[in-house]
């Protein structure tokens, strides 16, 4: 119909907002990443992919990188078992539902910045709340924030504690429409708690895990709070990401050239990942069809 035909004006502001907001300033960081130029600096001199080849080039980087993917691996991994173990745990509740959910989501609720600083309270050696505990205990606590190996631990729990909740939710959402006739009917074949998670409950819930998983990971490699506040990338740069290299670049060094560069290489990885998750989640519906 004609008037249909002018449905597509009503987008523009959205398309002009977003082009203001997201695509300007992406092409932007685009732009200085072509250039040596530093913050202050009246000079800007054009250097094309060096920044890109520098930063390729560079063990810090790949440190960086790989510390990313070993965190984000490892949170994620703590998060989708606690989240579904916890969902699971309230579906199958039959009282007071509610009460547990909102206390299971507190951690969530509280601003990330403040709960790393009562997380930090607990680490802290000597005289932190787990080492006190330990302590009369006659057990001699480890460095928990000073060790690289318990630092990049303790940054992985740290992000399992806030963000398990959310992961928890959605899947305690998804039980919610489960077909409760596949239950039954596996349960009357005789199959057991665990065959019918396995076979019945975990089919049904592929594309949103999918969707969770794909969604923690891209805000895994955005990780920047907890660390800073938690170890600020230490000790030296053992929990160092790339979203902390990035700052260091761009805010201590004043290297916004090379920052700007080391911001489109995340930029690809994360897209990477988020088109390889896409494509699983679109394979999941299709199975569940």
């Amino acid at each position: 119909m004609r008037w249909q035909r002018g449905m597509w004006l009503f987008l523009v502001p959205s398309f002009g907002l977003m082009a203001l907001v997201l695509l300007w300033p992406l092409g932007y960081a685009v732009y200085l990443s072509t250039f040596d130029y530093h913050l202050g600096s009246p000079a800007m001199r054009f250097v094309g992919l060096a920044n890109y080849t520098q930063l390729l080039s560079e063990a810090r980087f790949w440190q960086s990188l790989s510390t990313t993917v070993g965190i984000a691996l490892g949170s994620v991994t703590v998060e989708f078992a606690l989240g579904f173990a916890l969902a699971l745990a309230l579906y199958r509740l039959t009282f007071s539902v509610r009460a547990f959910m909102i206390l299971l989501f507190l951690p969530h609720i509280i601003t990330p910045v403040v709960a790393t600083l009562f997380l930090k309270w607990v680490l802290t050696s000597n005289w932190g709340l787990i080492d006190a505990t330990l302590a009369t205990f006659n057990i001699d606590p480890p460095d928990w924030l000073g060790n690289p190996v318990w630092a990049r631990i303790c940054v992985v729990f740290a992000d399992a504690w806030i963000f398990t909740p959310f992961v928890m939710l959605v899947l305690y959402a998804a039980l919610q429409t489960l077909d409760q006739a596949q239950i039954e009917a596996a349960q009357i074949d005789g199959a057991g708690e665990w065959h019918i998670v396995r076979h019945v409950v975990l089919p049904a819930l592929v594309p949103v895990i999918v969707f969770t998983v794909s969604v923690r990971l891209m805000d895994v490699f955005r990780f920047f709070d907890t660390i800073y506040v938690l170890t600020g990338g230490g000790p030296g740069t053992a929990t160092e990401t790339i979203t902390l290299y990035t700052y260091q670049l761009g805010f201590q060094l004043l290297q916004v050239g090379k920052a700007s560069a080391l911001g489109i290489i995340t930029l690809v990885v994360v897209a990477a990942i988020i088109a390889v998750f896409s494509s699983l989640l679109q394979r999941g519906y299709g199975r569940s069809a």
